[in-house]
């Protein structure tokens, strides 16, 4: 499907699954066309030929309607369109454009399915393409899941070809010439006597012809763009601190607000005293916002200073009163009445434990915050039944749901605006910033308002990764891994998240074991068992998701039991390995690093693979024991993702992937006492140092024979083979995160 070269003009508006012959379920409702959304407000001389190309007379945009958190997503969809219309990259322009179903995201909910990435099975793919249908049928707009670019490798090609097709076709009805006869070139047809027709002159043309039945996409040996190192279209805004954010919006009679809610996890408002903040200079109003209070003011560090003179009498939750008694309801969680799912399970488990050699092992994850740099902010204006929305967002769709039940307005009266964000880990997979920020705009009716949280409220509010606990039993036969069982507990993800969005979880939560279950091993006894813990604490998506912390309970026990059987850690992973792509990965990484050399004394490595999203991932980090504490001093990473579409982006989200895996690692945890999170800013919630940042070296893979995402991918590795390490350097094998509880760093 990958290389299909033809695609069908109906391929475009009901997705690539359709090539394949699509699947039964829902195939009249899901091969009905997408309304383009661009068409309900074009300016005279404009045109939309598709829902992701607009044309007028300042030039082409470019709808990208995944969200750029920093990680380059509007740059890499930008030239996938651009790629096929032939546009120059410095006139590219891009806008998120409006939330739409058109802009269904087909790939993002093939992760939580039940299947195996390296599964392909009749049933896998008729399951994974299923998943493909339903973001149609839903109109599931999503940015997550390292799902930007393997939904949109030939969407958005199509889109530019189509658009470039038309754009041909107007041209000759320009000129009389044959379409045949034309070309294009960085933004304008090409006439054969050499001269040149904007594509801005052809707008008003073009809006008035009927698409192609099929376009022809170019061969790769053509690509301008893609395959090569490309500069990212905010590179420039970016080095030279222009870049906006949704923080740094600013509009003439605007005012600045902040909130205070409740701080213990599904507590009330309570009461409280707003008399000293109300008198405070540069106060406007205090007003009430469900769980707590907001503060109206001239500007956004007077709204923060006066919502801490406010005196509340907070109403505590029903959570245990310590963070240990949390950690007992995981550990009780271990029963079959809380069983979620056992997706893996090979040979007899239970017969091949029954031996005096067994290796049993309890290890333990925290909750993590996302703690992006940019705090929760959102600016709203309620005038004449109409709601404005600018804020950072992954769930357009779901927000504007949102902001209808809040306000009563219907969807068509809500506008939304995306704005470019300074990092969100999965934190804005959420939408309670922009609650309340709607609920101040309605008290605040004709006037825009500006709120922003502050670091403390963001961190107080957090829906973190889920701790995760995982109990795992071993034994080795002739010197090889004969048997393997993990068992793991943890909050459902799912179920919180979709929760909080008024939908159902059904089934099993396969991100309870995802990177654990779905690992390509052939281990002649293997099972993987997940456990639902009760819900509690309220957990979201957070960079990787379940395999994030599954990354760790099952590559830092795999090497428990590789060591007890006196085998080498990365031989013995290569030989278990039953996917060739995945077994490319871990030989590469060996390569790289000279696996097997002798460090010297007081140093040492550790291997560690996980298979996400589709991607296998293979990182070896090495170590110096120094009297002070361990050094990272080196991290090699390979990576199979299919293609690579932007080397220098590619080799950045790699390695920022590992150094975000590596810093909470090392030191980040969110606990909780009476229901309150203690971390509330970044002093307590330490990430990792300049100085302790090692280098990272990064080799991609092209074997697969599907495109592939990378922002998440490398995460889950990191963890794992930074333990593993320390263990090859000192033999102190650690099995709870952070890491600095038992050992320190340098």
């Amino acid at each position: 499907m990958g290389r299909i070269k033809t695609i069908a003009r109906r391929t475009f508006l009901i997705g690539s699954v359709a090539i394949a012959g699509g699947v039964a379920f829902g195939y009249y409702a899901y091969k009905k066309p997408v309304a383009n959304p661009l068409l309900d407000d074009l300016s005279t001389g404009e045109a939309a030929i598709t829902p992701y190309v607009r044309i007028d007379a300042n030039g082409v945009t470019i709808i990208t309607p995944r969200a750029d958190k920093g990680q380059g997503t509007y740059s890499i969809q930008a030239a996938l369109v651009a790629e096929e219309l032939d546009i120059a990259w410095q006139d590219i322009q891009v806008d998120p454009g409006p939330p739409s179903p058109a802009y269904y995201n087909e790939a993002v909910l093939a992760d939580g399915l039940p299947f195996a990435a390296v599964d392909e099975s009749f049933i896998a793919k008729t399951g994974r393409a299923s998943g493909g249908v339903f973001g149609k049928l839903l109109g599931i707009q999503i940015t997550g899941g390292s799902s930007t670019v393997p939904d949109a490798y030939e969407k958005l090609r199509v889109a530019g070809a189509i658009a470039r097709e038309v754009l041909l076709l107007a041209a000759a009805e320009k000129t009389g010439i044959s379409a045949s006869k034309l070309t294009t070139n960085d933004g304008a047809v090409l006439l054969p006597d050499g001269s040149r027709i904007a594509y801005t002159e052809l707008a008003v043309i073009a809006a008035g012809i009927t698409p192609p039945s099929e376009v022809k996409l170019k061969p790769e040996s053509e690509w301008r763009y893609l395959g090569k190192d490309m500069q990212r279209i905010d590179m420039v805004a970016k080095s030279t601190g222009t870049q906006v954010y949704g923080i740094d919006l600013a509009f003439d009679g605007m005012v600045y607000a902040t909130v205070r809610t409740n701080p213990h996890v599904g507590g009330p408002a309570g009461k409280y005293d707003a008399r000293k903040a109300e008198k405070m200079r540069g106060v406007h109003k205090v007003i009430p916002v469900t769980g707590g209070a907001g503060v109206i003011a001239d500007n956004t560090w007077r709204a923060i200073q006066a919502a801490n003179a406010i005196k509340f009498t907070w109403d505590k939750t029903t959570l245990p009163a310590t963070h240990e008694e949390l950690w007992d309801k995981i550990s009780a969680s271990f029963h079959p009445d809380m069983y979620d799912s056992q997706l893996k399970d090979i040979g007899d488990v239970d017969a091949a434990l029954n031996a005096s050699d067994i290796v049993n092992a309890e290890y333990r994850i925290p909750n993590l915050a996302h703690a992006p740099l940019e705090p929760m902010n959102a600016v709203v204006l309620l005038k004449n039944g109409r709601l404005d929305i600018w804020t950072g967002t992954q769930i357009p769709r779901f927000l504007v749901a949102t902001a209808s039940k809040i306000s009563g307005l219907d969807a068509e009266n809500i506008y939304l605006h995306v704005q470019m964000m300074g990092g969100s880990f999965g934190r804005r997979l959420e939408d309670d910033y922009v609650r309340s920020a709607i609920e101040l705009a309605i008290a605040m009716e004709g006037t825009a308002v500006k709120m922003t949280w502050s670091r403390e409220e963001d961190m107080t509010h957090d829906f973190p990764r889920t701790m995760q606990m995982s109990r795992a039993s071993g034994t080795i036969k002739d010197g090889h891994v004969h048997a393997y069982k993990l068992d793991i507990a943890a909050f459902s993800t799912t179920e919180s998240q979709m929760g909080r969005q008024g939908l159902p979880s059904v089934g099993p939560d396969v991100a309870i074991v995802a990177g654990a279950w779905d690992q390509p091993f052939s281990i002649p006894h293997y099972q993987i068992t997940g456990y639902r813990v009760p819900a509690l604490v309220p957990v979201s998506s957070w960079r990787s998701v379940g395999a994030s912390g599954n990354g760790f309970l099952h590559d830092a026990f795999l090497d428990e039991l590789i060591h007890k059987a006196r085998a080498d850690p990365l031989t013995e992973r290569i030989r278990l390995c039953s996917h060739e792509n995945s077994r490319k990965v871990l030989e590469a990484v060996g390569e790289m690093s000279n696996w097997g050399i002798d460090l010297g004394p007081n140093r040492g490595r550790g291997v560690a693979f996980t298979l996400s999203f589709g991607v296998p991932v293979a990182e070896v980090v090495e170590v110096t024991n120094t009297p002070d504490g361990i050094k990272i001093d080196k991290v090699y990473v390979a990576v199979e993702v299919g293609k690579i579409l932007d080397p220098i982006n590619f080799e950045n989200q790699v390695q920022g992937g590992v150094i975000w895996g590596l810093g909470h690692a090392i030191s980040a945890e969110l606990t909780y006492t009476n229901g309150k999170p203690d971390q509330e800013n970044f002093d307590s919630y330490e990430a990792i140092r300049l100085y302790q940042a090692p280098e990272v070296i990064v080799r991609g893979l092209e074997n697969g024979s599907e495109i592939r995402g990378i922002g998440e991918p490398p995460v889950p590795p990191a963890a794992p083979a930074l333990a593993n390490a320390i263990f090859a350097a000192t033999g102190q094998r650690i099995r709870e995160l952070p890491l600095n509880k038992h050992i320190d760093f340098v």
